[in-house]
C-alpha cells in the first residue's frame, strides 16, 4: 500500500521561521516585512494582499538573493533522508506552502515529488505584474491535496499531513493522519500526533505509526 506525505514549509520544514522572514533578513527589509505581518495579523491584509506587497517590496530580487537566503535558512535536519525513504517505499511526498514558489521550488533538490507554492512572475519583478489568482490560501491546501490524492489513486486514510500553524488547520480537519511539528496550540490540539524538535526523521518515524 502506498501513501502520500504532505508537508508544510514555513515553521514546519523551516524551523521557527518562514521563507519571507529569511528573505527579508537577507535583503535587509525585516522592518518592512514585520509591518506587513502586523497588518496581516490585524486582518487588513489577506494572503493575496500580502503577496502583492512583498512583490512590490522586493522588486529588485535576484536568483542569487534567493539561493543565499535558502542556503542560510534553519531547516530541520534529515529532510533529504525522509524524502529518500518515502521514495524507496514507493510512496509520494509533497510540499504545499503559501510562500513564494521562487523560494519553495529549491526543495525539489532534496527529493520531494511535488512542490506547490504561491506563483510569482519571473524575476525581476519590475517587468511583470503579480497575478493574485496564483496566490494560495489555507483552503487551497485541501484542494491541492485532493488533486494529488486522486492522481495517485489514494484514499484520505493513505494521506498524512505535517504542519505547524492555523493555516494548516483546514487540511488537518480534512485528514485523519496528521502530525503537528513544533506547532502552536491551534494545530497541536487537533493533530493526531505532536512532535517537538529539530529532526524530521524522528517526526517522520513517529508519523509512520499512524499508517
Amino acid at each position: 500500500m502506498t501513501h502520500l506525505h504532505i508537508f508544510d514549509m514555513d515553521g514546519t520544514l523551516l524551523n521557527g521561521t518562514t521563507a519571507n522572514l529569511e528573505l527579508a533578513r537577507h535583503l535587509g527589509t525585516l522592518p518592512e516585512l514585520h509591518a506587513l505581518e502586523a497588518r496581516f495579523a490585524a486582518g487588513t491584509l489577506d494572503t493575496r494582499g500580502f503577496s502583492t506587497e512583498i512583490h512590490r517590496l522586493w522588486h529588485h530580487l535576484t536568483p542569487d538573493h534567493i539561493t543565499a537566503a535558502y542556503a542560510a535558512s534553519p531547516w530541520l535536519t534529515g529532510i533529504a533522508d525522509v524524502c529518500a525513504d518515502i521514495r524507496a517505499r514507493g510512496e509520494h511526498s509533497a510540499v504545499i506552502t503559501m510562500s513564494p514558489d521562487f523560494f519553495a521550488r529549491h526543495l525539489l533538490d532534496l527529493g520531494f515529488d511535488h512542490v506547490i507554492a504561491s506563483r510569482f512572475p519571473p524575476l525581476p519583478f519590475t517587468t511583470t505584474p503579480l497575478d493574485t489568482a496564483g496566490i494560495l490560501t489555507p483552503a487551497d491546501k485541501v484542494r491541492i491535496t485532493e488533486q494529488l490524492r486522486t492522481r495517485h489513486h489514494l484514499t484520505t486514510d493513505q494521506c498524512l499531513a505535517y504542519g505547524d500553524s492555523l493555516s494548516d488547520a483546514p487540511l488537518f480537519h480534512h485528514l485523519t493522519n496528521t502530525i503537528a511539528i513544533n506547532a502552536d496550540h491551534h494545530l497541536a490540539d487537533i493533530a493526531a500526533l505532536d512532535y517537538r524538535g529539530a529532526d524530521l526523521t524522528t517526526a517522520y518515524t513517529l508519523a509512520r505509526t499512524l499508517l
